[in-house]
C-alpha cells in the first residue's frame, strides 16, 4: 500500500472560507504565453528524463513497512546520475530498487540522501549504464511557481508508465498533507495544490512548465476529488547543491555528504491573523508584523505541538506565535527552516506570545540527523531501533526510545504489536536500544522473561507480556544493520559477544529433517520423519494484526481485517504462560504405561489439592472424569519463514489426548488442522496439571487428518503422576446408534462433556482442493453424531467408561462462493481411533524405519503405505453403470446386512473395510 500520495477525507480539509482568502492573497495570476507547440518540445525534453522506479523495502524501518511498489522519479543531474523523486519512495530503511527508463533500459539505483523531515530523497545511478537514450536533466526552478501557472505533471500514473497530467496551480499555501496517524507525514512546509488527478505510481513526478522545468514535485493526492499536493523546490535545491559535490570525479566514487539541518522539535501552523487574534494576539503585534511582511502576508506561525524532552520542551506550547526569530519576524516556513538549518548546535532567540504576554526564550537547535536512526537491531525477525524524529511527532514520545518497527517471530507471539515501545526486559529498564542489547546478550536460547511495553494507542498503561527467546534458530542470531550513505547499502555485523550465553547454549541435538513426506508411485512406502527438538517454549498473550504491504498501487490507507471466528486461526488474548522445558531422556523401548517414582509430601499434597478441586466438578460424568487426566490443550506457533505447504495462518489451537505415557516419552494424538507442519513451536497444558510444557512433532500422516506430537515427562515435575495415557478402544467398530460421550477442554482448560448418538459411524470424506495448494484429508471415513459444541470444538468421543473410541478432530477446508470468492471453514468429525493406535503399536514396538530423534533418543518412526490415488464414494447402481459386476453388488450387499437399505458403495484403500461398513438396520 502506497500510503503517500493520498490523504484520508478529513486530513487536509480546510473550511471554504479560508480557502477563499487563501485565493485572494496568492500572487496574482499569468496567463500564460505558452503554445501547444511549445508544450511539445518540452515534453519531448521532459519525457526521457522521467523513469519508473521499482522498489522493494527489505525491512520494515521507521515509518515504512517491508514490501514493493513502483513509483516515479527524474533525472536532476545527468554527469552524476542523480534521480530527484520522494521520500517516502527512497525509504527511510533498506530498499532495493531499479530505475527503468522510457526506452526499456534499466539500471539499479541507490539511495544517496533522503531527507528527515520533507518528502523528497535522491537516487544515484551510473550514467554510463545507459548506452542507446539520448536525455537531458530536467532543471529546477522553484521560482517560476505561481498561481495560475500552467503545469504538466509528467510520471508513472496508475503504473501506465508515461502519463501525462494537466492541471493549473490553484495554491501555494496549503498545508502539509496528513497521511497517517501512525506513518510518515511532512510538516513546517507549506504545499501547492492543483485538480491534476494524479493517483498511485505518480509519486516523484515532476511538475514542469512550458519550458521543461520543474517548478515542484508530486507528492500525493486527495481520494475524494482530484486535488493533487507538490512540494516546493526551494529546500530540494539547497540539499541537491549539497550532493553535487559528493561524487569524486577522478574515482567516480560517492561520499557520504552531510546536509546541515536543524530542528527545535516543534511543528508549527501557519494560522491567518483572525485566528492569532483569537489566540490572544495583540493588535500592536499584528500592526507590526503586517508591516515587516511581503505585501499580502495573511497569517502567522503558530505552535502545534512540542516533542518531549525536545529543546523546546517546557518552553514552547502549543498556540504559542512565533513573533521574530533572531530578531528577524518569521511568518514563512521557508525563512524559518532557513535560519535553523544554519544554526545547528547553536542558541537561537524566539519572541513568541502567549495569550497576548510577549516572552523571549533562547533555545538550541538541535541537529536533526541525530534523531533520524540509520541503525536497527534484528533479532528473530523482529526489527528494532531508536524511535525516530518522525514516529516521536506522532506518538508524542520522547525520541531515542527503543521502538518496535516489526514484531517478528519472538515479539509477535508474545503479543507485542508494531509501532510498541519496549520499557522493561528481563526485570531492567530500558531506554536506549543498547540496553536492550545489553540484557539480551545475558539470555539464553530458550529463556522465558518479561517484557514491558507501552503502545501510543494506549500510552499511559503498561502492558506486561511473557518473550520466549528464539531456541530454533529459526532466524540468524541477532544482528546490527547500519547505513552506508556512500555506498547506499547497510552493512550488516554481530551485535553480541561469542560469550554470550544465546550465541554458546544448545538446545538437545535433534534430526532437522523437516519431516517431509516421501511418496513415490503407486503402492509406495512413506517415511514419517519429523524431527525438533523443543525447549521452554512461551506463551501467547494476544496477536495483533499484522500489516503487509505488498505492490503499492493505491496511494490511500485501507487495513487489513482478519476475521475468523470459529475457526481454528485465532487472535488470542488471555495470558498462558508456564515454564517447562524439554530434557533429554533414555530407553528405546518401554511398556505402555511405567510408574514415574515417588514424590516429596508436600508435592504430592498440592497435586492431590488439585486433583479434588478438578475432580469435584458438578454433575461430571464417570466418562469426564475418566478421560479428563489425558487431554490436552495445544497452542502452536509457526514461524512466518516456515509457512510451507499451505499453511493458512501462524496460530492454532486445539485438543489433544495423550496416547502414551512413561517415564521417557509421552504420545499426543491430535488433528492435523491443530498441528499441521513440523516446523512450528507446539506448547501443551495439561488438564491433569497446570504446567505447559514444549513438544515436538514426530509424525504426520501424509493423508489422514491426524498427528502425533512427543513430550517429555520429565519437565512435568510432581505433575507427571497426574497425567496418565488414555483407554484407547480400537475394537469394535462405532455402528449407528451407539451412544458416545463427547469430552473436550474449554480455553479455561476445564473438562466440558455431552452425550450423543453416532448417526453415521462410516461417512466418506469429501474435502475439495483450496485456491493455494495445502493438506486436505483424504481417503478417509470419519463419524458424525447427532449433537456438538460446534466447528471449533475438538476432543474425543469416548463410551460410558472414558475409553477412546475416536478423535473429535478439527477439519479445514474452503467454502468457494464464487470463481474469486472464497473462505477458509473449519468442521469437526470423528477420527476413528483404530487408525491412531496401528501407528502407535509400531512405534511402541519398534518397528522398521527410519530413525527420529525424540527426548536425546534415537527411534525407529513406521513406514506407512499408501495408495497413490483419490478415491470416493458412489452409489451401488452408478457402480453398475462403471462396469462393477452383479457378484460384487451382492457381495457388498450382504456385507452392509441390508440389502434393500444399503445403497452406496464406499471406495476404500484400507483393508479394513468390513470392520468400517457394518451398519445396524432399523426395523
Amino acid at each position: 500500500m502506497e500510503r503517500l500520495g493520498s490523504e484520508g477525507a478529513l486530513a487536509g480539509m480546510e473550511t471554504s472560507m479560508k480557502e477563499d482568502l487563501c485565493m485572494e492573497i496568492d500572487p496574482p495570476f499569468k496567463e500564460s504565453p505558452a503554445t501547444a507547440e511549445d508544450w511539445r518540445r518540452a515534453l519531448n525534453k521532459v519525457v526521457p528524463a522521467v523513469v519508473v522506479l521499482r522498489t522493494n523495502a527489505c525491512r520494515a524501518f521507521d515509518t515504512e513497512s517491508a514490501g514493493a511498489s513502483y513509483a516515479t522519479g527524474f533525472v536532476v543531474d545527468k554527469s552524476r546520475g542523480i534521480i530527484l523523486t520522494n521520500r517516502h519512495v527512497v525509504k527511510p530503511g533498506p530498499v532495493v530498487a531499479e530505475a527503468m527508463f522510457v526506452n526499456r533500459e534499466e539500471v539499479p539505483v541507490h539511495p544517496i540522501y533522503r531527507d528527515p523531515v520533507h518528502d523528497f530523497g535522491f537516487f544515484r545511478y551510473d550514467p554510463s549504464a545507459i548506452k542507446f537514450l539520448s536525455y537531458e536533466e530536467i532543471p529546477l526552478a522553484p521560482e517560476a511557481a505561481c498561481v495560475g501557472l500552467e503545469i504538466r505533471v509528467v510520471g508513472n500514473d496508475s503504473g501506465e508508465k508515461v502519463s501525462i497530467l494537466a492541471g493549473t496551480l490553484a495554491r501555494l499555501d496549503r498545508d502539509a498533507p496528513q497521511y497517517k496517524k501512525d506513518g510518515y507525514n511532512d510538516f513546517n512546509t507549506f504545499y501547492m495544490q492543483a485538480a491534476s488527478g494524479t493517483k498511485g505510481g505518480s509519486s516523484g513526478s515532476p511538475v514542469i512548465d512550458w519550458q521543461g522545468r520543474a517548478v515542484a514535485l508530486n507528492a500525493g493526492s486527495k481520494t475524494s476529488s482530484a486535488s493533487a499536493f507538490f512540494l516546493p523546490l526551494e529546500r530540494v535545491v539547497r540539499a541537491f547543491n549539497f550532493l553535487q559535490n559528493g561524487k569524486d570525479s577522478v574515482t567516480n566514487t560517492w561520499d557520504a555528504v552531510t546536509i546541515p539541518r536543524g530542528t527545535l522539535q516543534v511543528t508549527f501552523l501557519h494560522k491567518g491573523f483572525d485566528e492569532t487574534r483569537r489566540l490572544g494576539l495583540q493588535s500592536e503585534t499584528e500592526q507590526l508584523v503586517r508591516h515587516a511582511s511581503p505585501p499580502g502576508e495573511t497569517g502567522m506561525l503558530v505552535v502545534d505541538s512540542v516533542v518531549p524532552d525536545g529543546p523546546a520542551h517546557k518552553h514552547l506550547e502549543p498556540g504559542d506565535v512565533l513573533v521574530r526569530l533572531n530578531g528577524e519576524v518569521s511568518t514563512q516556513f521557508l525563512k524559518m527552516e532557513t535560519l535553523l538549518d544554519d544554526s545547528v548546535h547553536h542558541k537561537v532567540e524566539l519572541q513568541i506570545e502567549r495569550g497576548g504576554k510577549p516572552l523571549t526564550m533562547n533555545l538550541t537547535v538541535q541537529d536533526l540527523h541525530s534523531i533520524t536512526p540509520d541503525y536497527f537491531l534484528e533479532v528473530s525477525g523482529a526489527v528494532i531501533h531508536p524511535l525516530s524524529y518522525q514516529q516521536a511527532r506522532n506518538f508524542r514520545f520522547q525520541c531515542g526510545l527503543v521502538y518496535v518497527a516489526e514484531q517478528g517471530y519472538m515479539l509477535f507471539r508474545a503479543g507485542v504489536p508494531r509501532h510498541s515501545i519496549i520499557k522493561k526486559f528481563a526485570g531492567e529498564d530500558i531506554s536506549r536500544l543498547e540496553d536492550f542489547i545489553s540484557v539480551l546478550s545475558k539470555l539464553s536460547r530458550g529463556a522465558r522473561v518479561p517484557l514491558e511495553y507501552i503502545s501510543y494507542l494506549d500510552r499511559h498503561r503498561r502492558k506486561s507480556v511473557l518473550v520466549t527467546v528464539d531456541r530454533h534458530e529459526w532466524y540468524a542470531p541477532p544482528q546490527i544493520y547500519t547505513r552506508n550513505d556512500s555506498s547506499g547499502l547497510w552493512t550488516v555485523k554481530p551485535v553480541l559477544p561469542l560469550e554470550s550465553p544465546l550465541l554458546s547454549s544448545r538446545l538437545n541435538p535433534i534430526d532437522h529433517n523437516l519431516a517431509s513426506n516421501i511418496v513415490s508411485p503407486c503402492s509406495t512406502e512413506v517415511i514419517m520423519g519429523q524431527g525438533h527438538n523443543c525447549v521452554g517454549q512461551e506463551p501467547m498473550d494476544g496477536v495483533t494484526s499484522m500489516e503487509t504491504s505488498c505492490e503499492h498501487v493505491d496511494e490511500g490507507p485501507h487495513s487489513l481485517d482478519e476475521s475468523d471466528t470459529g475457526t481454528k486461526k485465532r487472535r488470542v488474548d488471555e495470558d498462558l504462560s508456564v515454564d517447562g522445558v524439554l530434557l533429554p531422556d533414555c530407553s528405546l523401548h518401554e511398556p505402555r504405561e511405567e510408574g514415574l517414582g515417588d514424590s516429596v509430601s508436600e508435592t504430592e499434597t498440592v497435586l492431590r489439592d488439585y486433583q479434588g478441586a478438578a475432580g469435584a466438578a458438578a454433575n461430571a460424568s464417570v466418562a469426564e472424569r475418566a478421560i479428563e487426566p489425558t487431554l490436552v490443550m495445544f497452542e502452536v506457533h509457526v514461524p512466518s519463514s516456515c509457512m510451507i505447504d499451505g499453511v493458512y495462518s501462524q496460530h492454532f489451537f486445539g485438543t489433544g489426548v495423550i496416547i502414551y505415557h512413561s517415564q521417557t516419552m509421552g504420545l499426543v494424538a491430535v488433528d492435523k488442522n491443530t498441528v499441521a507442519v513440523s516446523v512450528s513451536d507446539v506448547m501443551l497444558s495439561f488438564a491433569a496439571y497446570p504446567i505447559e510444557i514444549p513438544a515436538e512433532v514426530v509424525f504426520l500422516h501424509p493423508v489422514h487428518n491426524f498427528a502425533l506430537v512427543a513430550y517429555d515427562p520429565s519437565a512435568l515435575g510432581v505433575g507427571a503422576s497426574a497425567v496418565r495415557a488414555a483407554e484407547l478402544l480400537p475394537e469394535p467398530a462405532l455402528r449407528r446408534g451407539d451412544p458416545v460421550c463427547l469430552v473436550g477442554l474449554s480455553r479455561s482448560l476445564q473438562a466440558t462433556s455431552r452425550k450423543s448418538f453416532v448417526t453415521n459411524p462410516c461417512a466418506a470424506l469429501n474435502i475439495g482442493s483450496a485456491d493455494c495448494p495445502r493438506f486436505r484429508a483424504t481417503n478417509m471415513e470419519v463419524i458424525e453424531i447427532d449433537t456438538d459444541f460446534g466447528g471449533a470444538f475438538s476432543g474425543v468421543l469416548t463410551d460410558e467408561f472414558g475409553r477412546v473410541h475416536a478423535i473429535w478432530g478439527s477439519f479445514s477446508t474452503q467454502l468457494k462462493y464464487s470463481s474469486t470468492s472464497s473462505e477458509d471453514h473449519q468442521f469437526v468429525r470423528g477420527i476413528p481411533i483404530y487408525t491412531i493406535s496401528s501407528i502407535l503399536d509400531k512405534i511402541i514396538s519398534g518397528a522398521e524405519g527410519p530413525s527420529l530423534l525424540i527426548n536425546g533418543i534415537k527411534r525407529p518412526m513406521p513406514l506407512v503405505r499408501i495408495l497413490e490415488a483419490e478415491l470416493y464414494p458412489t452409489l451401488l447402481s452408478k457402480a453398475r453403470s462403471f462396469g462393477l459386476s452383479d457378484s460384487w453388488i451382492q457381495a457388498s450387499c450382504v456385507l452392509s446386512l441390508g440389502i434393500h437399505l444399503y445403497t452406496r458403495l464406499l471406495l476404500l484403500s484400507d483393508t479394513r473395510c468390513e470392520s468400517h461398513c457394518q451398519t445396524s438396520v432399523e426395523p
